[in-house]
């Protein structure tokens, strides 16, 4: 028998599951995130091996999704220095790169910014030529000044060709240096795409050391020769050298962990999910097994991106949500003691009112100790819980695309205090498993790949494009570490662009498949 190592990192808990060959849970422990969040992870792999007792040396795969790369953007910690490249000049110099962002998260990228000649037209015809010497002289420029390069140019994802050229022109100059393009992240919006890739460059050092530290646990804890995963933000996994090329892609992985998980333990293709865990509730969408893409622009720790993200709302909710009586008002959220709840909340001793030990007076779960929040009133309690399920409800509707009612999964530690009464629902599942579906779903999750290019149809048909793309994608898919023979085109989506002159579509193209073997 051979198994999967499957974890996931959450603001609360760190969970971690051990599944057979088979894809059946052998074991599915708990463990507080850390501020360190390796330290975390180390302790949930060390409890999962003791409660499943297998042999290690049976673990096959490691999948890991997790909060590394999120938490660096939006602490501002352990980012590159980022050459920032663009390649438009002289088309958009009046409006330079990061226009919009955060000074704090400038300051912690650096200001190494150079436009220089190149780029293209909507429908590929080339602005102005490279030029050879002017892109020598930037590379002399950022030499030992800064650590990754982002190089975007000018409708890149129409035509690349520029940036692959300045991509091999720096490399003479500055050797094996990081460099992230962006017609390889982000769709077409020029500051969007810019932005994304930015922050993916900067992101190279921290998604290295989590890989390391990654390998590091594994080998603590005997498991030597497992693949290791990284999971990405749509619901699969990709290898841990992809991941280090395109770290952004971890961004938000946890909630399509969720998803995926939900899906795979109710075998339920089509539904809401709601992930309730210690400090908020996020609430995304299954459709057809997948998480569903949000459409709109993305910002990350101050910068707006277009790069691919799942359509999750989270509410400020859950397990560990402060509960306050200001007046004759309740409120719950959206402040929570977090990863300390098992030191702040009433029912362990401590001396913060949580929705934790609202559920416990009530009655709807046993945890802690029940005598210390005996005291509570229990018309109190009770209206507290109507004001979280009102916020839930509320959650649930914005995503529902109509009035129809909709079934709904529970999962995550904080799930049990959930009521059977919410508005608009059809159905509500409680699958096996559930406080661990964030794990499960990264251990039983597939490799992807992913394109998202306009095409102008002037030299090429429609069907030619799409089977362009779907070659593409596969490419993708196997680079990440699919096993090629497995793959298929899980999604094409083709949206003519009429505001483009030309005849020019947008192509977006996924393929899904199998673990290499």
């Amino acid at each position: 028998m051979k198994y999967r190592l499957g974890i996931d990192v959450g603001g609360t808990n760190t969970d971690a599951v051990i599944i057979d060959e088979s894809l059946h849970v052998v074991a599915g422990v708990k463990m507080p995130t850390t501020l360190d969040v390796t330290t975390g992870i180390n302790n949930a792999i060390k409890k999962v091996l003791r409660e499943s007792q297998i042999n290690k040396q049976k673990i096959d795969y490691a999948m890991l999704g997790t909060t590394h790369c999120t938490n660096a953007i939006v602490e501002r910690k352990g980012l590159c220095r980022v050459g920032i490249i663009r390649i438009a000049a002289p088309a958009t110099f009046s409006i330079r790169p990061m226009p919009d962002w955060p000074e704090s998260l400038r300051q912690a990228i650096g200001s190494n910014i150079h436009i220089i000649k190149g780029g293209y037209e909507f429908d590929g015809r080339e602005i102005s030529p490279l030029d050879a010497q002017e892109i020598r002289e930037v590379a002399k420029q950022l030499k030992g000044k800064v650590d990754t390069i982002a190089l975007t140019a000018v409708f890149s994802p129409v035509r690349n060709d520029h940036e692959y050229e300045v991509e091999s022109i720096l490399r003479e100059e500055l050797g094996d240096i990081p460099i992230s393009k962006s017609s390889e992240i982000a769709s077409v919006g020029l500051i969007e795409r810019e932005n994304a890739t930015i922050l993916n460059a900067a992101l190279h050092n921290v998604a290295t050391r989590t890989v390391e530290g990654f390998k590091a646990g594994l080998k603590q804890e005997g498991i030597l020769d497992a693949e290791l995963y990284l999971c990405q933000n749509d619901g699969t996994l990709m290898s841990s050298e992809y991941a280090q090329r395109y770290p952004i892609l971890t961004i938000a992985c946890g909630p399509t962990n969720s998803i995926r998980g939900a899906s795979y333990l109710s075998q339920n293709q089509n539904a809401i999910v709601l992930d309730v865990g210690g400090t908020t509730t996020d609430i995304g969408v299954i459709m057809s097994g997948f998480p569903r893409e949000s459409s709109l622009a993305v910002t990350i720790g101050g910068a707006r991106t277009n790069f691919r993200m799942p359509d999750i709302t989270a509410i400020g909710v859950g397990g560990g949500t402060l509960v306050k009586e200001v007046g004759d008002k309740v409120i719950v959220g959206p402040e929570s003691v977090g990863y300390q709840i098992t030191e702040k909340s009433l029912i362990f001793g401590g001396d913060t009112l949580t929705t934790s030990d609202i559920a416990v007076r009530l009655g709807m779960m046993d945890l802690g100790d029940s005598t210390l929040v005996a005291h509570i009133d229990e018309g109190f309690a009770k209206k507290a819980m109507t004001e979280w399920m009102r916020l839930i409800s509320e959650g649930v509707d914005r995503m529902k695309i109509s009035a129809d009612p909709v079934p709904v999964i529970l999962v995550g530690g904080g799930s049990v205090l959930v009521t059977d009464e919410l508005e608009g629902i059809s159905e509500i599942i409680r699958p096996n498993h559930f406080p661990v579906a964030n794990a499960v779903g990264s251990a039983i999750s597939q490799v992807s790949g992913e394109i998202n290019r306009v095409f102008s149809l002037v030299d090429i048909t429609r069907d030619e494009a799409i089977v362009s793309a779907k070659t593409t994608a596969t490419e993708e898919a196997i680079k990440a570490g699919a096993e090629p023979s497995s793959i298929e085109i899980q999604e094409v989506e083709d949206i003519p662009l009429a505001y483009h002159p030309g005849n020019a579509t947008r192509i977006r193209v996924k393929a899904v498949g199998d673990l290499c073997q």
